[in-house]
């Protein structure tokens, strides 16, 4: 019988010992279940040359080149990668929908005697969940958000508080993103698709009975989209919120930032896509800045001219309570730990 997929809690309990994905290299990477390994039975071109068979010559002689690329590529598979399993094992397979490449990739393995299952409705049963958490329903949290000024250390200061024993949701960490104009990190962003079922995995593991600590956003973070039921239960949150002296935050921003300082020619062109709302003039500014070395400087005029004004047109229209103003001091380490705990007190 195929496995009937509830959610990821009933998915965890089943005690699968691995899951499958045999879908092709491409719809791998663009989305797949939370900790499911690629094993394609067709590759992007042999699944594009079967499609075509399919729809320009004959249905019957697609299949059956279908049939014997799965069966060399699933024999690849099994001797490179499953040889290892005992006669115990028991893994879960999923394709597209649950059709012909899982169907086949598990009838092989159970000839072997592995008690293989296939996921009911494949990865569209995975996605249509994801949609229905994100996007149909109300998240059953109450959301706090980290609110302050850029370089405020709130995802260090989140860190910190996560590590107390707070339950936090780090967004920028999902979306490989530090979430300003500066702010992408080394590698690409995941895609939309991929992002949410990383958002559906992490909420899966919480508890809705206690509060949920995320760090102010706007609604993207780089190219990715907050879905709406999380972008609602964030614009209707309370804050706390971090406060820093402005020669303090600059220096903290320089040191996080300092990856990108060391690359002089990608900080350039970033700041030079700044200029349809800064003007040439302040990003003339900057360049000589960093060109001269002094990424504090820099920082500090970032912050007073685009940072600081950024923030100011995004908190504009914002009336959520506010729970508390933490003051971050000098934002060394101390005083971040001393902004954790602070922070950690007003969840309880």
């Amino acid at each position: 019988m195929p496995f009937a997929f509830t959610d990821l809690a009933h998915l965890r309990a089943a005690g699968f010992d691995a899951i499958i994905d045999v879908r092709s290299p491409s719809e791998f990477a663009e989305d797949h279940l939370p900790g499911a390994l690629s094993m394609p039975v067709l590759s992007d071109a042999e699944r594009a040359e079967v499609g075509t068979i399919y729809v320009q010559d004959s249905p019957f002689r697609a299949r059956k080149i279908g049939a014997a690329l799965v069966a060399r590529n699933a024999a690849h598979h099994i001797e490179t990668r499953l040889m290892g399993h005992d006669g115990g094992w028991r893994p879960l397979v999923y394709c597209w929908r649950g059709g012909q490449r899982s169907g086949s990739f598990a009838s092989i393995l159970h000839q072997i005697g592995w008690r293989a299952e296939v996921l009911e409705g494949g990865y569209r049963t995975w996605r249509r969940h994801v949609v229905a958490r994100l996007y149909d329903t109300t998240l059953p949290f109450r959301v706090i958000r980290l609110d302050g000024y850029t370089g405020t250390a709130k995802t260090e200061i989140l860190k910190r508080a996560c590590g107390l024993g707070a339950q936090v949701l780090d967004l920028e960490g999902l979306a490989r993103h530090r979430g300003s104009i500066l702010g992408d990190v080394e590698g690409e962003q995941p895609s939309q698709k991929a992002f949410e079922s990383a958002l559906i995995g992490a909420l899966s593991g919480l508890d809705p009975a206690r509060p949920l600590l995320v760090e102010a956003e706007s609604a993207r973070i780089g190219t990715l989209r907050l879905p709406p039921a999380l972008w609602v239960a964030m614009r209707a949150s309370p804050r706390i919120v971090i406060e820093a002296p402005i020669a303090a935050r600059a220096r903290y921003l320089a040191a996080v930032y300092a990856d990108l300082a060391a690359d002089a020619a990608g900080l350039t062109r970033r700041l030079n896509g700044l200029r349809t709302v800064a003007g040439h003039a302040t990003v003339d500014d900057w360049l000589a800045l960093l060109q001269a070395g002094e990424t504090e400087a820099l920082s500090r005029a970032l912050i007073e001219a685009h940072y600081d004004r950024a923030y100011g047109r995004l908190r504009r229209d914002d009336e959520s309570p506010v729970i508390a103003q933490i003051d971050a001091g000098d934002l060394d380490d101390a005083a971040l730990d001393q902004a954790a705990r602070a922070v950690t007190a007003h969840l309880a």
